[in-house]
């Protein structure tokens, strides 16, 4: 049985009862408020608008030609028109039924055919443009910037895109299996016990890293032990319980690989993975970091492939816990910490009740 040195058993007894009454984990309807991507950069050039999707809730899209993303609510409140049928008027956007423009908070400063500027508004939210994706607030004002590698924090970097992925279960879930420690013996076969320290970055994400510099009577464990000073480097940051960052590779060089999932009708999870690497100067800098970001999509489009099939027809439910399980358990408790919101209207949890 793999032991945690972080937690008795009866601490993990404690636990137990506490993920027993999770009401916001592998609920499909609510998520947690935060930053979740909406669509590639790319994908909406300027002067364009777009209909998305995001976390149920219906909302237009559009670049102003001063490049800047707008979000909006979907629907005209005028009579209800999708304003992804209107268009772009410079930094406006113009319904197509009436054309009245909304600004980039949503205030209605034209209504043509009137004699006066109707009073109206939709609801805008906060945008970032991070990884070559748009990103969307799902609250009033972002308390934390785009999630990110803590090693990289504050520091400029370059990414590129992995697969897009789908799976059978709630985001959460999905996140769960790379702090899954026993099933890296089960499943993948690694040949050592993985154990993880929790470390708390802010009250929206959470750190999970190796402890581990067992398995020594392994060939492969002898052949890469050089390129580690301390145990092998396996680190993942969760934020808001659905997007998650990879830290894998030597000391000299790690790679780093997102996994950003947001939640779909019936609890499902759709997911894109993204490359991250420094920023480096120069040509030799940029090919550099090509060559990098080559070799860590192909590690990420792995995880992202694994397990497959589990995903598809899992009905997660944690009935028998071990001590193997603290991780996961820490990860539950973590995302009942912060603040729910429900799925399609995005209201507060609390005000529903």
């Amino acid at each position: 049985m793999l032991q945690f040195e972080s937690q008795p058993l009866s601490d993990l007894a404690q636990s137990l009862r506490t993920v027993r009454q999770a009401k916001t984990f592998n609920n499909p309807e609510r998520f947690i408020e935060g930053w979740y991507w909406a669509i590639r950069s790319k994908d909406l050039k300027m002067g364009q608008v777009k209909p998305i999707t995001l976390q149920g809730r219906n909302l237009a899209i559009y670049r102003g030609t001063d490049g800047k993303v707008v979000a909006l609510d979907a629907y005209c409140p005028h009579m209800g028109a999708h304003l992804a049928e209107g268009k772009v008027d410079g930094n406006k956007l113009g319904c197509f039924f009436h054309n009245w423009k909304y600004d980039n908070r949503g205030h209605c400063v034209e209504s043509p055919g009137l004699d006066r500027t109707i009073p109206a508004k939709v609801r805008s939210w906060p945008t970032s443009e991070t990884y070559g994706l748009v990103w969307v607030w799902t609250g009033e004002t972002p308390r934390h910037p785009v999630p990110f590698v803590p090693e990289l924090a504050g520091k400029d970097c370059d990414a590129g895109f992995g697969l897009g992925f789908r799976k059978n279960c709630h985001p959460n879930v999905v996140m769960i299996n790379a702090i899954d420690a026993h099933h890296f013996n089960t499943v993948h076969n690694l040949p050592v016990e993985v154990k993880f320290e929790k470390e708390t970055l802010n009250d929206n994400a959470i750190i999970f890293s190796n402890i581990t510099r067992g398995g020594d009577q392994s060939w492969f464990i002898k052949l890469i032990r050089p390129l580690y000073q301390n145990e092998i480097t396996y680190k993942m940051c969760y934020w808001y319980g659905s997007t998650g960052t990879v830290t894998v590779g030597p000391d000299f060089l790690h790679f780093h690989i997102m996994f950003s999932i947001r939640l779909k009708a019936d609890g499902k999870a759709e997911g894109q993975t993204i490359a991250i690497t420094e920023k480096r100067p120069g040509l030799w800098g940029w090919l550099f970091n090509r060559i990098v970001l080559w070799i860590t999509l192909r590690v990420g489009n792995y995880f992202a492939k694994g397990d497959t099939t589990l995903f598809e027809t899992i009905k997660f439910d944690l009935k028998t816990p071990t001590l193997a399980d603290q991780s996961i358990i820490e990860f539950i408790e973590q995302v009942e910490t912060q603040k729910p919101l429900k799925w399609e209207t995005w209201e507060t949890v609390e005000h529903l009740s």
